[in-house]
């Protein structure tokens, strides 16, 4: 089967968010998988996004493959509420590239009990949630994995702006954090934040 990616991209008051960041992994991911597409012509989401003044709050998913961007679809974004979060330990974890296939972190997802959502830990170091990226507070400042699962969009404009710093984060260290920040394509900096206290082992 045919290989697909996405990027999920933030549509605020009629206007695209971080589309060189968007852009840059999506052209990452095609010299990598389909590096006869890069030859050829490389998609511009500035101009395949049609963002209009009416949109509030939308999530634009643009799937790709080898022959290029095959869909758009724009839908209303409503963020989920997070207040728990479960740890979960994957030494086999890979999601390297967004891929539209999700299984692996479908099935870790599955471990959340009654909690909102996962932290999954790999080789012993905090990476992602499921389908955010994550940073902890020391009290001084906030760090983010140097080895998430996946390089979001969101994490590399925080870390160019120097909002957040890179940081191998053991068990003890999530122990030790005051407060869990997570963030994504959709969700900014700090409209999503979990006492550490609310964290499951």
């Amino acid at each position: 089967m045919q290989q697909q990616f996405v990027e999920t991209i933030k549509i605020a008051n009629g206007k695209p968010s971080n589309l060189p960041y968007h852009q840059a992994r999506m052209e990452r991911t095609i010299r990598h998988f389909f590096p006869n597409l890069a030859l050829r012509s490389m998609p511009c989401l500035e101009k395949l996004i049609a963002a209009s003044d009416d949109m509030a709050l939308v999530k634009a998913r643009v799937v790709y493959g080898a022959d290029g961007v095959e869909l758009i679809e724009y839908a209303p974004y409503s963020m989920r509420t997070i207040s728990s979060l479960q740890v979960v330990c994957d030494d086999t974890i890979s999601y390297s590239y967004k891929s539209c296939d999700r299984s692996q972190l479908n099935a870790l997802a599955a471990k959340k009990g009654d909690c909102d959502e996962i932290i999954i830990v790999k080789n012993n170091l905090v990476t992602d949630t499921s389908f955010t990226n994550l940073a902890i507070s020391d009290g001084n400042c906030w760090l983010t994995p140097r080895q998430p699962l996946l390089l979001g969009t969101r994490r590399a404009s925080l870390l160019d702006q120097g909002f957040i710093k890179e940081a191998d984060i053991t068990a003890y260290d999530l122990k030790r954090a005051e407060r869990i920040r997570l963030f994504n394509a959709m969700i900014d900096f700090g409209e999503r934040e979990v006492d550490a206290k609310n964290i499951r082992w």
